[in-house]
This record gives structure tokens, C-alpha cells and sequence, in this order.
């Protein structure tokens, strides 16, 4: 016989749902999205790797670290920017972009951790 994933009968702790949706309602759960989406792209995800193993890159490094062309890595930078996930900054005919804070790092250096290590920690 196959287990249910799911309650046979319908109950709830109002205290546990109440508390939860009081956290859901101050949070701003379409940014969340935002940034889960932008990262879910795999040029996108790969720029945010490089700028975790290297503190700052210029346009020319991002190109040729994820074998693009200058404007489709300009494209992909110019969106983490826009996001708020990477900043740049300008030195003569050179545009350096690097990550916004450790909040993106974090986040990337945790989706690159292997999975089996994060089911190991996690229990």
C-alpha cells in the first residue's frame, strides 16, 4: 500500500497560520520572485558565480568567462543591476561590475553548495 503525501482530514493550527500570514503580509514576496526568476536564467546565474569567485569583473571578463559577446554580457549585467543584485563602476574605457552585498553571495554560494552536503546539514 502507498503512503498519502497528504492529510486524510482536514485540520489546521490557527495560531501556526495566523502567525504565518502575518509574516507573509509584511514581506515582499513579489521581489523574492524577482530575483529567484533573474537567477533562474543560467547566463545570469553563471555572471553571478564569476562575480563570487572573482570580487569584480569587467564586461570583457564576463564575456569571456560565459563565451558571449560584450553586448549579450552587458545585457545580462545591466539586468543584475537594474535588480539591485550587482553594481559597477567606471575606470577610463572600462566598466567593472561586481555584487551588490554578501545577501547575493550568500545566496549564490548556497545554491552552488552540493545537495547532498545541504541534506547532511540540515538535519
Amino acid at each position: 500500500m502507498k503512503d498519502k503525501d497528504t492529510c486524510e482530514i482536514f485540520c489546521f493550527d490557527q495560531t501556526k497560520v495566523q502567525k504565518v500570514q502575518s509574516s507573509l503580509a509584511s514581506q515582499d514576496i513579489q521581489g523574492m520572485v524577482s530575483l529567484f526568476k533573474v537567477l533562474a536564467d543560467e547566463t545570469r546565474m553563471k555572471i553571478a558565480f564569476a562575480l563570487c569567485e572573482e570580487d569584480e569583473l569587467c564586461v570583457c571578463d564576463v564575456a569571456n568567462i560565459i563565451g558571449s559577446t560584450m553586448a549579450t554580457a552587458s545585457h545580462h549585467l545591466r539586468t543584475l543591476k537594474h535588480l539591485g543584485l550587482a553594481k559597477y563602476r567606471k575606470e577610463g574605457k572600462l566598466v567593472f561590475y561586481s555584487l551588490e552585498d554578501d545577501h547575493v553571495h550568500q545566496l549564490v554560494r548556497l545554491a552552488s553548495t552540493p545537495r547532498k552536503e545541504l541534506q547532511t546539514s540540515g538535519t
